[in-house]
């Protein structure tokens, strides 16, 4: 089986959903996020704030290029559509499964999620927080080959969806 790349927002369930893929396809397990970290020796808060967003996207592409056409299970970053440069290399990976998930489900998941501090979306409203998605949106679907709703869904209904349409 080829690799899986999952897209989405920020509290979509990008890591939740692939870990439990990588469980079931036996496919390791690559959080973009958690690569970066540990490549820069810092939170991504603390590299936001010293280098800006732009620096962050420029390493997020690095990351993706090194992991192209490995047989993982890959969770990216909310914002990695946001180059053009990043979707026109998702284009490339198939499936490229987008995790479409409304503000109302996702908000609350970010306000709970007390383990990641999300540089975009800390100490903003709901609006400022659906105004940073909102942009994105047709970027996610562009670089989709296969939208998959996750609202009111468990992490493995949304697994048997992917699963059964890859």
């Amino acid at each position: 089986m080829k690799g899986i790349i999952l897209i989405g927002f920020m509290g979509a369930g990008k890591t939740t959903v692939g870990k439990l893929l990588s469980e079931k396809t036996g496919m390791e397990h690559i959080d973009f996020d958690d690569k970066i970290v540990e490549e820069i020796g810092m939170t991504i808060q603390e590299y936001f704030d010293l280098h800006g967003e732009e620096a962050f996207r420029e390493r997020e592409t690095d990351v993706l290029k090194r992991y192209l056409d490995h047989n993982q299970v890959v969770s990216t970053g909310g914002g990695i559509v946001m180059r053009a440069e990043n979707r026109n290399l998702l284009k490339q990976m198939a499936p490229v499964i987008y995790l479409q998930t409304k503000p109302e489900v996702f908000i609350p998941r970010l306000k709970q999620d007390h383990t990641t501090v999300r540089p975009l979306v800390v100490s903003k409203s709901p609006d400022e927080i659906k105004q940073v998605f909102e942009p994105r949106i047709p970027f996610y679907e562009e670089s989709a080959s296969l939208i998959v709703d996750t609202d009111n869904r468990t992490p493995e209904e949304i697994v048997n969806e992917i699963l059964k349409n890859i």
